[in-house]
């Protein structure tokens, strides 16, 4: 096959540099193919070239390394025109090894101090442009010489974030040193002063647009006298002298573009401006709280300049500057993109006003002041939106960030304004955005992608983003070299992951062995990362099929590895949570096991229960109560000391968070299953504690605090010591008046432990001062125990549904009264032989309060469905129950309810032994 194309081949020139020209051939085969394997090492040099153009300046560098022909091409000029050191750590070394190739270096962006003294290094002597950001450490020694390196440079900038120890001595060393500079825009100085303006506009006579943003104090009189300057900003700028600026500013014979956005500007000064500035075309004034308070200001005369405010309708006063105004409203900006039509000044104030509304934004977004939920709404989505399209990669990037920020309400909850989120999906935000993330450019890879995944917290931009296919662009993020880039893909990961429909999704697109991955390339220095992607998996955990994955991709190793080493209390709390999910699916698969068996896992997460921080202990507690479910961590985790800290945790959170203290109560209730441990944890004074949380407000901490004391009271020295801390009146109060069954049901068993008369004969030998100063009356304890077991058994009672079961042995009036004695959730619990002993013995009670009790328990046990029924129905079938329930439901003084249920738990027995021998 024969096709026509245009490639791009080396040539050298005169000074053997390798350029780039155009040249159309013919190509037949280019026989680059072996056995369906692309043979890289003879790819086109031009082909090369272009995908080292992709790639960022470490990559390229190493890459370059790999064979003599590859090094010739990677150091081709055009590909070193431009440099973005913001991804990586750059320092003086890393410089050093970059000069030979940055000789001819154009454009250059940085972040932080250290990459700022890192620059000289370079030796970039053509250096054109230089923007930085996190620059609030960098010195005036450090721009000085900088500046005075580069003495060919045209454009700088420092900002967005404040420049707090620049001063007016640097900017009047750059003005002496950068004869040749066009623009400079410097964020946060404290004070320039007259003396640094004058010498740029002294010394800069080519100087156009500047920008003193966010500024303390600005020379008003001296900005008056750089006559060059056509654009110019002071958004956010304080201590302004609005009447000396217009009557100064107005004379400068060739400004066009004026920002004075987010100032304490008025209106009389707007007028002014707007009347007397002959040249003026147009006058910024977005966020003035002062001109938006004055009503007077939607009557001033523009007098055919352009006025932007937050109440008027940017797009079509925008609009007005081109000849053509039909139809534009606001694809104005993409219009003029896409026009034909070269008018260099109005493509200069479109520049220019790109710029400064996206900064402009971003700011207002991050303040978030009240009442502008209209603006946002009506034009501030959409013109960011547009900004995002635009030529101007910084510009992109700032709009990006934009989005992500104006949409937040509340960061610490991870909370956003539905309405705006919405309107960014309504006017195709989403695509523009996965288009943003496909970008080789990584700064807006980072950018898009913390976007999405703020947008992501609403489920139904959620729903967009999957499908539109951000889930397997997200994923592909998150195997970025780029620290920034894969932290924010990880984000949007997290978020989507809380929907359970993106779960299998998120799976199949690689995002669980991507975010696995990302734990152990980022395990030291990368804290937001780290807890982005453990959160992530901590979601994607609570699914059965996806924790199979995450086990099986290493995460088990990697969510240990954070809990024990990490420092980060974000990372701890996100690794214990997930964990804790990993652990959570019982049976069904071997990770709450495998968890255990980890190194240092279990030892980990009692250590994190003593974190003085109050979300790390609750999920910490969170995973030991899940782990405690296996036998076999449930030892461990006694023998690594959990008893005393879970006990510790249980007595400190008494005015904490219900959530911290189910998962406290509920880790005691994991562990109490083993007697030794149940006897531990009254020892370590674990019961106190237990009845404290059990007069929660909380129905989950009624639950788990119930659980506990349940198991608890089944030693006879608990029950005693349960009774000596007043744990009565509160079983009682669970028992009558928790919302939670389940809380009334194990309230109600642990009064019936603790008073089947067990405890009677062990009650002398435990007599104390102690327990006579608390003036402790057993018997009056056993008549209130009794009084509120016999009240809570005739909730689930229908009489006319026992008097009919009573009547005959008809399985639909059995079937009735199950129905009403039912509680789903008892299903759920799994006793041991020991237990079920202790109620089958209690059917024998000289109480028929505890016998109708006894036999309630037995029933809700044994209803065919419940996870462990068919459990608890084999230990009964081996130690002779049928026997005595059949006694039970005989006899004559048993009451009406210990009968019924007697018999219910008899038919129960007979349908697993039919059911088992099928």
């Amino acid at each position: 096959m024969t096709r026509r194309l245009r490639r791009k081949v080396l040539k050298k020139g005169k000074d053997e540099a390798v350029s780039l020209s155009c040249l159309e051939i013919e190509v037949d085969n280019l026989g680059l193919e072996r056995n369906g394997v692309v043979d890289w090492i003879n790819l086109p040099d031009d082909t090369v070239i272009q995908l080292f153009s992709y790639l960022n300046y470490r990559d390229r560098a190493s890459l370059s390394s790999t064979c003599k022909t590859w090094r010739f091409l990677g150091s081709s000029q055009c590909l070193w025109s431009s440099l973005d050191l913001r991804a990586h750590k750059f320092d003086p070394a890393t410089a050093t090894l970059l000069a030979s190739r940055c000789v001819n270096l154009q454009k250059l962006r940085f972040r932080g101090a250290e990459s700022a003294d890192a620059i000289i290094n370079l030796q970039a002597k053509s250096l054109r442009e230089i923007t930085g950001d996190y620059c609030r450490k960098i010195s005036d020694a450090t721009l000085s010489v900088i500046v005075a390196r580069h003495g060919a440079l045209e454009s700088l900038q420092l900002g967005p974030d404040f420049c707090e120890r620049i001063t007016g001595d640097a900017i009047k060393a750059t003005a002496l040193c950068c004869p040749k500079l066009k623009k400079l825009r410097l964020s946060g100085i404290k004070d320039v002063y007259a003396d640094a303006i004058n010498a740029l506009a002294k010394h800069c006579p080519n100087l156009v647009d500047i920008g003193f943003l966010d500024c303390l104090n600005v020379d008003e009189s001296a900005l008056g006298n750089v006559l060059s300057v056509r654009f110019l900003t002071v958004a956010g700028t304080s201590n302004m002298k609005w009447d000396l600026v217009s009557h100064m500013w107005h004379k400068l014979p060739n400004l066009i573009g004026l920002d004075v956005s987010r100032t304490d500007i008025g209106s009389d000064a707007v007028s002014r401006l707007l009347s007397s500035s002959h040249n003026l075309k147009i006058l910024c004034t977005l966020n003035c709280t002062l001109l938006e308070q004055d009503p007077s200001i939607s009557t001033t005369k523009t007098n055919g300049k352009v006025l932007l405010t937050l109440f008027s309708d940017i797009f079509r006063e925008l609009s007005s500057l081109f000849a053509e105004t039909s139809n534009k409203g606001s694809n104005v900006f993409l219009d003029w993109r896409c026009s034909k039509n070269i008018d260099k000044n109005l493509n200069e104030i479109m520049t220019w006003l790109e710029w400064i509304l996206s900064h402009t934004l971003l700011r207002i977004a991050e303040s978030n002041p009240q009442g502008l939920d209209e603006f946002w709404l009506k034009q501030g989505a959409t013109l960011l939106l547009s900004l995002m399209q635009s030529s101007q990669e910084d510009v992109q990037e700032r709009a990006a960030t934009g989005l992500a920020t104006f949409v937040v309400i509340d960061d610490e909850n991870a909370s956003i304004d539905r309405g705006r989120a919405e309107a960014v999906m309504r006017d195709g935000g989403i695509r523009l955005l996965l288009n943003l993330a496909k970008s080789w450019r990584e700064g807006l890879q980072s950018e898009a992608a913390k976007a999405l995944a703020n947008l992501s917290v609403n489920a139904n931009v959620a729903k967009a983003v999957a499908e539109e296919g951000g889930i397997n662009i997200l994923a592909g993020l998150a195997r970025s070299m780029n620290k920034l880039v894969a932290e924010e893909a990880a984000g949007g990961l997290w978020n989507l992951s809380v929907g359970e429909e993106h779960k299998a999704a998120i799976a199949e697109a690689g995002g669980v062995k991507a975010l696995v991955d990302l734990i152990f390339k980022w395990s030291s220095g990368g804290d937001g990362v780290l807890e982005r992607a453990a959160g992530a998996l901590a979601n994607l955990a609570a699914d059965d099929k996806c924790s199979i994955e995450v086990a099986s991709a290493g995460g088990v190793h990697a969510l240990v590895m954070l809990a024990r080493n990490c420092k980060f209390e974000g990372v701890q709390e996100q690794a214990a949570r997930a964990l804790a999910n990993l652990a959570s699916h019982g049976d069904s698969n071997s990770n709450n096991a495998a968890v255990g068996q980890e190194a240092g896992a279990l030892e980990a997460l009692v250590q994190l229960t003593r974190s003085p921080n109050e979300g790390v202990r609750q999920e910490a507690a969170g995973a030991l109560w899940n782990l405690s479910f296996d036998d076999r961590n449930r030892e461990a985790i006694a023998a690594g000391g959990g008893v005393e800290a879970l006990v510790a945790l249980a007595q400190s959170c008494s005015n904490a968070s219900p959530g911290l203290q189910e998962r406290a109560a509920g880790a005691l209730w994991g562990l109490s299953v083993s007697e030794a441990n149940s006897i531990a944890i009254g020892r370590e004074g674990g019961v106190a504690p237990l009845i404290a949380l059990a007069r929660s407000d909380a129905e989950d901490v009624h639950e788990t605090a119930a659980g506990a004391l349940w198991n608890l009271a089944f030693n006879h020295s608990n029950a005693l010591r349960i009774v000596e801390e007043g744990g009565v009146p509160a079983l009682v109060d669970l028992c009558s008046s928790s919302l939670s069954k389940m809380a009334r049901f194990m309230a109600a068993l642990a009064l019936a432990y603790m008073f089947d008369g067990r405890i009677d004969e062990f009650a002398p030998m435990s007599s104390s001062s102690e327990s006579t100063s608390k003036s402790v009356s057993l018997d009056g304890a056993r008549r209130m125990a009794l009084k509120h077991i016999e009240a809570f058994i005739h909730t689930f009672s229908n009489l006319q549904a026992f008097a009919a079961a009573a009547a005959s042995s008809a399985q639909a009036a059995l079937s009735q009264v199950t129905e009403k004695a039912r509680i789903q959730e008892a299903g759920h619990l799994r006793c041991s032989g020991a237990e079920i002993g202790r109620f089958i013995s209690m059917l024998r009670n000289s109480s028929s309060i505890l016998k109708a009790c006894a036999a309630f328990a037995l029933l809700q046990f044994t209803i065919p469905g419940g996870r462990h029924s068919v459990h608890h129905a084999s230990l009964m079938q081996g130690s002779g129950a049928a026997r005595v329930l059949r006694a039970a439901a005989a006899a004559a003084t048993s009451p009406i309810e210990a009968k019924i249920f007697a018999r219910i738990v008899l038919r129960n027995l007979e349908h697993h032994q039919v059911e088992t021998s099928i």
